[in-house]
């Protein structure tokens, strides 16, 4: 495994390699990496015969009282578990490499943002989109994975890709999840254990959701009502609530075809995120 920090020898890297006929893929992280970022890793190797793993907390994408400063990082403890995984290059890049001095330029995808976290984070998506574009032009992939616990961030990325005719397959792949339902989140560091106990609400907030279409409820704010008390009687505190169609991510009032639904809540001081598909 080798670890690369700039850009132009990332792209004479991943250019060689395409040049050799060999397929690039990967997988951008911002570090701290769980088992969630590792099975991205796994199901990339079926795509691709080398695997590329980025390694970058990307300040464009936290707003000014969000947690950038505080959002763990452990560049050791990664490089092992990447050595372990089988990772062919490691992109470690410095924030002046990405954003050197004068740097103006972003990217924008219009509608996708202006619902769940975009309404609540604002810029957090241009910020994820122009970072993501970066890492494909420095890493020149034939085809990256996102993990589906970032629902909204997944459907902004594939149609950045659409949009801008960007020769990459996005592979969306399954949340990984603790044992008790949590899903895996480097936030969930920060969670003391008290709260780290109460936090398997989101999860089953969902999953009575899930149930309660199952059963043949069809009403949007019946089925968000129940999954907010699930929430607040674990005491978190709910940031939004939402059933959607799952492409366009505009709300829906009644279920029909196809729903998805999305959460987010915070646990103490940690704002956590979950999804779940509801039917279709």
């Amino acid at each position: 495994m080798k670890v690369i920090r700039t850009v132009a020898a990332m792209q004479e890297w991943a250019l060689h390699r395409r040049c050799e006929g060999r397929r690039v893929g990967l997988v951008p992280t911002m570090g701290f990496l769980h088992q969630g970022h590792l099975s991205l890793v796994e199901t990339l190797k079926a795509h691709a015969d080398l695997v590329v793993v980025s390694i970058f907390v990307n300040p464009i994408q936290f707003g000014p009282n969000e947690d950038f400063d505080r959002y763990p990082r452990d560049e050791a403890r990664d490089l092992a578990l990447l050595q372990e995984a089988g990772v062919d290059i490691v992109f470690m890049p410095s924030v002046a490499e990405m954003y050197p001095a004068g740097f103006q330029t972003h990217v924008e995808v219009e509608k996708l943002p202006q619902h769940l976290c975009g309404l609540r984070r604002p810029g957090h998506f241009r910020g994820v989109a122009t970072v993501v574009l970066k890492l494909f032009h420095a890493c020149v992939p034939q085809v990256a994975a996102f993990g589906a616990k970032d629902y909204q961030q997944v459907q902004v990325i594939r149609a950045m890709v659409r949009d801008l005719n960007l020769p990459i397959l996005i592979i969306e792949s399954d949340i990984v999840r603790e044992e008790d339902g949590l899903a895996l989140s480097s936030r969930n560091t920060f969670l003391t254990p008290e709260e780290r106990q109460k936090a398997t609400c989101l999860v089953r907030a969902l999953q009575e959701g899930k149930a309660m279409v199952e059963r043949g409820e069809t009403s949007a704010v019946a089925i968000r009502h129940v999954m907010a008390d699930i929430l607040e009687d674990s005491g978190a505190r709910v940031d939004y609530i939402a059933i959607i169609d799952p492409d366009d991510l505009e709300e829906l009032e009644l279920i029909r075809e196809r729903a998805h639904a999305a959460i987010a809540a915070y646990m103490g001081r940690t704002r956590l995120i979950d999804n779940m598909r509801l039917k279709g």
